[in-house]
């Protein structure tokens, strides 16, 4: 296994690369961490010549008094550029990396085999968070924050607080707003992986959950060669599913 730290806009951030086949880059999400994938990871790399690596304030990369979507981006740009790889990798995301994702390949689109998206990226036809939203996910964010505590210091580590989370949940949901428009300019496969119950089962999840569907359905009708697996899950489905996902991918044409 080779790891590998790179120094960018103010931040450091740790690479690992190991596995046999070809090229695949794993990009976490919001709240996750490589050491956090390492089920997937190592299924992964079964079959593929695997790149993880932490975002900013996540895992064993650096802090930032810069976190929003477009220095996560940047993260995975420069983590992209420092790779020497013999193709170009099929990209992978996961929540908010498969947002970045997508970004990414709508900006290089030679740069990319292919994008598997899991969990994210979902072109929403209106946001998840309403004003009648707003005070279950501010709760969510203490939450998150508060469970982030246990892991300080190690390679789990979450150092954004819960006004960041609140914040970057509601700027993906303007991002989510808009990325039909980057999907217009990707011609290459792509694979979206996706929980039944994103939001779970109680409260305001019904909603959610058929929110979650209807921006598939949207994009699927845009894009009718895109393909779907749908996972009886929720939110972890990366974490509960790991070895259905790294079959699927496994599976996937050319791979």
């Amino acid at each position: 296994m080779a790891t590998k730290m790179i120094h960018h806009d103010g931040v450091t951030i740790p690479t690992t690369r190991g596995g046999r086949g070809r090229p695949l880059v794993l990009c976490p999400g919001l709240n996750s961490t490589q050491a956090d994938l390492h089920e997937l990871t190592a299924l992964l790399r079964h079959d593929y010549d695997v790149t993880t690596f932490d975002l900013r304030g996540h895992g064993l990369a650096s802090a930032s008094d810069r976190y929003s979507f477009d220095a996560f981006l940047s993260d995975l740009v420069a983590v992209l550029a420092d790779l020497d790889l013999p193709t170009a990798p099929l990209l992978v995301g996961y929540s908010l990396g498969a947002d970045l994702a997508v970004h990414y390949a709508s900006e290089r689109p030679d740069a990319i085999a292919g994008l598997v998206l899991i969990d994210g990226a979902n072109p929403l036809p209106e946001p998840f968070i309403t004003e009648t939203d707003q005070a279950e996910f501010r709760a969510l964010a203490d939450e998150l924050a508060q469970a982030a505590e246990q892991n300080k210091g190690t390679a789990h580590q979450v150092l954004l607080t819960a006004q960041h989370i609140h914040a970057l949940n509601r700027e993906i949901d303007v991002v989510r707003s808009a990325i039909l428009d980057r999907y217009r300019k990707i011609d290459h496969p792509i694979t979206m992986i996706m929980s039944t119950s994103i939001a779970g089962t109680e409260g305001r999840a019904p909603r959610h959950n058929r929110l979650w569907r209807t921006g598939v359905e949207r994009l699927v009708r845009e894009r009718p060669h895109t393909s779907t697996t749908w996972l009886d899950a929720d939110h972890r489905l990366v974490f509960t599913h790991a070895p259905h996902i790294a079959e699927t991918i496994r599976k996937l044409p050319g791979c």
